[in-house]
């Protein structure tokens, strides 16, 4: 059997359904699919316990495709990023410095929500979208691209003539492999804990990155869970500690983890399940080939510092969509995937060069390093100009 639209995503996480939300919004018809079928339960095996920080950016192409409206009841505001560095012989802070979304905007920096509530709602919205057709549990196998348009097989057999095929799906992309793209990656030996926790100290709509080494230990708003303050923690340490702590008894746990948050929140307790997953930075050496775009984690992959990751990618999709609605005609074919690699592979590969910088810099051991990285934070912190520039580069305002 052979089927056709105008655009096949291939992927159906985070970035492929906000996409397919986008483009059918916009009138495109829209085939998106994926192996593994969104699971859309909290608690539910297999879910997805992260959280995605949609920054200010991302607000417009969410209310424009009609997602904003399900997910601002979910979401929790950051207005302020603050940054603690616990280097010191004993783990307490020792430089603490906010940046205020209120320094630059009268908007929060972004809104923080769960990823397996973003997969419920998202999947609510494209049943709501007639010219869009989710088909979960079902994947790509096969790309054959020529001049006019590109021809997708399907796990269950079909066939899909197209006219562009956006690859969302993930950091082993099967679309980009097909089409030929290389990727550089660079394997830090680190993995990141991700699950959900209570305390009794507000957070107050405050984000908290504590640097002592290993990694980031980071704190991200939660609306209150079961009554209590809730936030979400991405704990990145070297892989073997990291596997330690992922079996530790629940008490234990909880122990340390109050512990590596120097306390900053009073006691802290698992309202979650934890979750691990490997640290890496990958960028592919081109974002297109002929009739296929990447996006996502099909183009680019950085450790979870500064909420960059997901917003880099819906970075990728305003350009797809502004050079799709702009030549119509011409969806798909060179010119627009010329325009769109060149629109966005400088700055992909400056944002991947940078975070993984910062991640560097937060896993040192040596205290004369970890000194000299408290220091460089006071003095990035202490000049205005820089500061606030800071601020706009993590937004990707310019």
């Amino acid at each position: 059997m052979t089927d056709s639209c105008d655009i096949l995503i291939s992927g159906g996480g985070i970035a492929g359904l906000t996409a397919a939300a986008v483009f059918g919004a916009a009138g495109f018809d829209v085939i998106c699919v994926d192996p593994t079928p969104p699971v859309t339960d909290r608690d539910a095996d297999g879910s997805d316990l992260r959280t995605t920080a949609f920054l200010q950016p991302a607000h417009g192409l969410l209310q424009h495709c009609g997602l904003w409206d399900r997910l601002e009841p979910h979401a929790a505001p950051l207005q302020i990023m603050r940054i603690v560095d616990a280097g010191g012989d004993i783990p307490e802070p020792r430089v603490v410095r906010d940046f205020n979304a209120a320094d630059i905007s009268d908007q929060p920096f972004g809104w923080n929500l769960p990823n397996w509530l973003l997969r419920r709602e998202m999947v609510a919205r494209l049943h709501e979208l007639p010219n869009v057709d989710f088909r979960p549990g079902t994947g790509t196998v096969s790309l054959f691209t020529r001049t006019a348009e590109a021809r997708v097989g399907l796990s269950d057999g079909t066939r899909i003539r197209t006219k562009l095929v956006i690859a969302a799906d993930g950091r082993n992309s099967p679309m980009r492999e097909a089409a030929g793209i290389k990727v550089q990656t660079t394997r830090y030996g680190q993995k990141a804990l991700a699950f959900a926790v209570t305390h009794p100290i507000a957070h107050e709509n405050v984000s908290t990155e504590i640097h002592r080494s290993g990694g980031p230990f980071t704190l991200v708003p939660l609306p209150d869970w079961q009554g209590q303050p809730s936030s979400a923690i991405v704990w990145m340490e070297r892989g073997p500690r990291a596997v330690d702590l992922l079996n530790l008894p629940e008490a234990e746990f909880e122990a340390a983890m109050t512990e590596r948050s120097c306390g900053l929140f009073g006691p802290l307790k698992l309202a979650s399940r934890r979750t691990i997953w490997p640290i890496i930075s990958q960028s592919a050496e081109r974002l297109s080939a002929q009739r296929v775009a990447l996006m996502a984690e099909a183009a680019h992959v950085v450790p979870p510092i500064g909420a960059q990751g997901l917003n880099m990618s819906l970075g990728d999709l305003r350009s797809l969509l502004d050079l799709a609605q702009a030549r119509p005609e011409g969806l798909g074919d060179t010119q627009m995937l010329d325009a769109y690699h060149k629109a966005r592979h400088a700055e992909i590969e400056l944002r991947v060069k940078g975070i993984d910088l910062l991640n560097r810099a937060s896993m040192v051991e040596a205290r004369p390093l970890r000194d000299a990285r408290a220091a460089g934070l006071n003095a990035l912190y202490s000049m205005p100009v820089v500061r606030k520039t800071l601020m706009q580069m993590g937004l990707g305002v310019r």
